[in-house]
Order: structure tokens, then sequence, then C-alpha cells
């Protein structure tokens, strides 16, 4: 989980020609507005401030020709030492003559993509605070990808044998309900099939079903599927979740950390 460059940032590729910088900064930085995030709570809409921040000081610096190159040839030296995105406090404001342009609206304005771009927004810092809040507790993970989740996590071995970690998954779906759940379920097993190992799936949204849908539909599939598998439907708007008391000790101090506040 190494710290982003500007090209990260951007979500483009080193090789990205002006216009296609130009192009990633004025589509993401419109998402983060302040209009965009005002209904999502203070502790998104700081950390969309600080994804606007971060976006700004990318194009800052990848806009302007001669910036750009010693950039990339910081990264050349030292391609594991990125320098560190400015916070909101410490971007600087762009030099004369290299303004970020002004982010378009979206053009035809329909609901749909208003909808896209405020659920972007949810999911990215929703993980981003995962991710925070699994570093914080200790825990050595490496991240890789799983067909049908958004986050997949895999314990790093541990020299000296001790306790074995579980694998953790993350997956938004609109709603968290029953059929979520046993969607989910199926995704998860295909993935741990081969190697057995205990896995804890976090089921990720903003509408929730009632715990009694929840825990009948978790019932269910335990019934019909023998794994070692945990699934927690989680209200990513308050970080409540519906723990079941075998879930791995792990993911318990995970939801305590994220619904504390203090990751």
């Amino acid at each position: 989980m190494s710290s982003k460059n500007h090209y990260d940032v951007l979500e483009v590729a080193p090789t990205a020609s002006a216009d296609e910088i130009k192009r990633a900064f004025r589509a993401q930085i419109a998402l983060y507005h302040p209009d965009k995030v005002q209904h999502l709570g203070k502790e998104f809409q700081e950390m969309a401030a600080g994804r606007a921040a971060a976006l700004t000081e990318a194009y800052r610096v990848l806009s302007n020709e001669s910036q750009r190159a010693d950039y990339d040839r910081a990264l050349a030296a030292a391609p594991h030492s990125a320098p560190r995105p400015a916070s909101p406090a410490e971007a600087p404001s762009p030099p004369a003559g290299a303004e970020p342009p002004r982010a378009e609206p979206p053009r035809g304005g329909s609901f749909t993509k208003e909808r896209a771009g405020r659920d972007l927004i949810l999911r990215k810092a929703t993980l981003e605070r995962i991710r925070q809040a699994l570093a914080l507790a200790g825990s050595d993970y490496d991240e890789t990808q799983v067909r049908g989740f958004d986050l997949a996590l895999v314990p790093k071995a541990k020299m000296f044998g001790g306790g074995k970690r579980p694998r953790l998954l993350g997956r938004f779906v609109e709603p968290v309900d029953a059929a979520a759940v046993a969607e989910s379920w199926s995704l998860a097993v295909r993935w741990i099939a081969s190697s057995k190992d205990e896995t804890c799936v976090f089921l990720l949204g903003s509408s929730v079903a009632s715990p009694r849908e929840l825990a009948d539909a978790i019932a269910e599939q335990r019934r019909r599927h023998r794994a070692m598998l945990t699934i927690v439907p989680m209200d990513v708007r308050t970080w409540d979740a519906h723990v079941p008391v075998d879930a791995p000790a792990i993911c318990k101090d995970l939801l305590t950390r994220l619904k504390s506040g203090n990751p």
C-alpha cells in the first residue's frame, strides 16, 4: 500500500500527453466540488477536500513542462519514494500561467450522472478510510484484485509462524440486502475455494436492509455452503455493521476503529 505519485492521483500513465492530463484533472476535480459532497457529512467532506488538493497539486506539477521533467527524474531515481501530495493547507496556489482549468459541469446534467459522481466519491473515501484503519491496526496486508470486489487484501506471510490472519474483501452494493449477501457469498467462495483460508467480506452500502433480513440471509448461506467465510454488512454513512459473534478479531478491531472515527 505505497503512497501514490502524481500520475496515480490523476489516474493517467506516465506517458500521458498534456491534453490527457488536463482532461483527467477536469473529470476528477468536478467530482470533489463542495456542492457535490455537502450531503456526505464532515468526515467525507474533509476527505474530498484532501483529494481535491492532491489533484490540484498533481496537475500543477504535471502541467508545467520543466516541473514535470524534474518530477519524472525524481521518480526514476527513487521510484518508491514519490513526493507526497500536498494536504489542503499545504497545497500552493498555481503559479501565473499554470492555473488549473476550471472544472466543467457534467454535460447533460442528468440525475444519473450526478448520482454516479456522488457514489464514486463515497466509494473512494470509504476504501481509503478502511486502508488507513487497517494500517494503523498494525496488520500487514498486500492488496490484490479479485473479480467482483472493490477491495481485496491478503495477509503477508509471517516469518516465525503465529496465528493465521483472514483474507479481507470489500464490496459496494446498493442496497445491502439478502440478494447482495447471496451474490457476494458466491463470489467469495469461488476465490477461497483453492486455499480454504478464512475470509471476511465487508458488504458496503448506504442503503441497508433490516438486521433480521441480513441475519436470515447469512444463516441461509452458511447452511447451504460450508466455508470459512464471514460476511459483515455495513452502512458506510454511520459505520454501523451487522457483526457475527464469530467474526475474526481483526475484523472486529477494524470496525471499532471505523466506528470511533479514530482509525
